[in-house]
């Protein structure tokens, strides 16, 4: 099991948290399992960027990120060179630090 820290989010997680995951599990539904309510508009098909996260500490732990988790990331808000999108980066043995972005472009909810 992998130690994740998520830190503070104003709405989806204010004080932060630690939580546990087995190997093999998205960083997302490590997340929801958790009871942080992070976005994931396309139900996890890595067909948006909702579910955007920035990995503070352990990326390089993560396998690296397919063509089209790439290809989505150029559209994520706040974009950054430790930018996953949570439902594709699967977690390994070590630890990680997960930064939630404070925005998120999401179309359906933003009613376009």
């Amino acid at each position: 099991m992998a130690r994740i820290q998520v830190l503070p989010h104003p709405t989806a997680c204010p004080e932060g948290a630690d939580i546990e995951a087995p190997e093999g599990m998205s960083v997302c539904d490590a997340l929801l399992r958790a009871g942080i309510p992070i976005e994931h508009a396309c139900e996890k098909a890595c067909a948006c960027t909702t579910c955007h996260v920035l990995v503070r500490a352990g990326f390089d732990s993560l396998p690296p990120a397919e063509e089209k988790e790439e290809d989505l990331l150029d559209k994520a808000w706040g974009l950054e060179p430790d930018s996953r999108l949570s439902c594709q980066a699967k977690i390994q043995k070590d630890d990680l630090v997960i930064e939630i972005p404070k925005y998120t472009i999401n179309m359906v909810s933003e009613g376009h």
